[in-house]
């Protein structure tokens, strides 16, 4: 592809990725190898900023060797820069070198104390070195400053969930959802782990929040199934009236009827026999009904 990618389209293309804040490691590298590199000149004042993501992107990548280049022409044209700095402890830490990039990130905020990136990469230092608690500990710190930070929220959350801490998890999503009502993964997930919890309590709250994704998202094919299920165990469960069990016989099978549409739209009839979905639902639909 790069072969034929011209030097314009492949300055564009860099622009795109970084006005869009997406990332795509091995092309940038490749256009950079391809493309750019042996006529960098033009890119005039824009190359700095080609340079930072290029560098960052190498460092994705393990070539160091670039890496290495770029924040040596970054160094060498911006020698105090904080940000410079900040790509010095990224190849640290690509490295493996934990203790260099720590003092790096620690040099960095005695100049400028609410740097949040060299911050946020002293987190991602312990998380590599499997330091979760420790990764717990400085993320709760770091979100005291910046608590409308809904990555480092969602990042906490994660954190939690691997150490199976679903009511810390829980509360995380619940700011999530507070600083964020429309976004449907939020509900989602904060729907699964209520769910993953169990209890009519919980579950009741997981249906709700699963039936409140689908409506912000109504191709949220996995809110739709996370609701089938949880409607499924609230209608089954002991300790609920025999009215709410029959409501949420009423939502299961229409979470059943909205599955079922989807796949059908989307998947072949050969590809519906292989996956067996809508058999499944089927047999569970009726033990529920006949129980």
């Amino acid at each position: 592809m790069t072969q034929q990618v011209s030097f314009d389209e492949a300055r564009t293309i860099l622009k795109k990725f970084r006005d869009e804040q997406t990332r795509d490691s091995d092309l940038v590298v490749s256009l950079w190898d391809s493309v750019l590199a042996d006529s960098c000149h033009r890119l005039g004042d824009e190359l700095w900023l080609v340079y930072e993501q290029v560098c960052s992107s190498a460092l994705d990548c393990q070539r160091f060797d670039l890496a290495e280049l770029c924040i040596s022409s970054l160094e060498h044209k911006f020698a105090k820069s904080i940000r410079v700095r900040r790509l010095h402890g990224m190849l640290y830490e690509a490295r493996g070198e934990y203790i260099k990039a720590e003092e790096e990130y620690k040099s960095i905020l005695e100049k400028d104390e609410t740097n949040m990136y060299a911050r946020k990469r002293q987190v991602a230092i312990m998380k590599a070195q499997n330091k979760i608690p420790e990764a717990i500990s400085k993320l709760n710190e770091y979100l005291k400053s910046f608590m409308t930070d809904y990555e480092a929220w969602n990042e906490l959350c994660d954190l939690y969930l691997s150490q199976h801490d679903y009511n810390n998890a829980a509360f995380c999503l619940e700011e999530l959802i507070m600083s964020n009502p429309h976004n449907h993964l939020f509900h989602q997930k904060y729907a699964e782990i209520r769910y993953t919890q169990g209890g009519n309590e919980n579950m009741d709250l997981a249906r709700s929040y699963f039936a409140q994704a689908v409506k912000l998202n109504p191709n949220n094919l996995r809110a739709l199934i996370g609701l089938f299920l949880a409607s499924s165990n609230l209608s089954g469960s002991a300790g609920i009236m025999a009215k709410d069990k029959k409501l949420n016989l009423k939502y299961a099978v229409w979470a059943a009827e909205q599955i079922q549409i989807r796949y059908e739209n989307q998947e072949g009839e050969s590809q519906l026999k292989e996956t067996k979905v809508l058999s499944c639902l089927k047999k569970l639909l009726e033990s529920l009904q006949t129980s």
